[in-house]
C-alpha cells in the first residue's frame, strides 16, 4: 500500500509540484476534496498520487485560486501555459523529500468521507 501524506502546497518538492501542475492543467479549485482530519476539523485538500505516495495537498478553495493566479506557469485564464516543461524540464530537482515536514496518515484509519475520494 502507498504511503499517505498530508502536506501544504508550499512544502512540496519541485518535481512533485511540476507533476501536480501537469495533472491539473486547468487549476486546482474544482478538484478539492473535503474531509475531517485527525483533530476532528473539516479541511479541504487536493488529491495527488505518485508511484510511491498518495498526497492530500492542504488548501482552501480561495488558496487554490490564489496559487494559480500568482503562478507564472498559468495564463490569465487559469490554464497551464503551453510552454510549461514539467518535471523533466526542472534543473536540479531532487527525488528525496525531507521527513520532518510531513504528516503521515495511518493506512488503516477509516474516514467518514472515504466515498468522496
Amino acid at each position: 500500500m502507498k504511503k499517505r501524506i498530508v502536506k501544504d502546497y508550499d512544502q512540496l518538492p519541485e518535481d512533485v509540484l511540476a507533476d501536480l501542475k501537469m495533472k491539473y492543467p486547468n487549476g486546482f479549485s474544482e478538484h478539492l476534496i473535503r474531509f475531517t482530519n485527525a483533530q476532528g476539523k473539516k479541511v479541504s485538500a487536493l488529491p495527488f498520487e505518485t508511484e510511491e505516495v498518495y498526497y492530500l495537498v492542504r488548501m482552501t478553495e480561495e488558496e487554490a485560486i490564489q496559487i494559480i493566479e500568482e503562478d507564472d506557469d498559468y495564463d490569465e485564464f487559469g490554464n497551464l501555459s503551453d510552454d510549461f516543461t514539467g518535471a523533466d524540464g526542472l534543473q536540479g530537482s531532487d527525488d528525496e523529500e525531507e521527513e520532518d515536514d510531513r504528516t503521515v496518515l495511518p493506512q488503516d484509519e477509516e474516514d467518514d468521507d472515504d466515498d468522496d475520494y
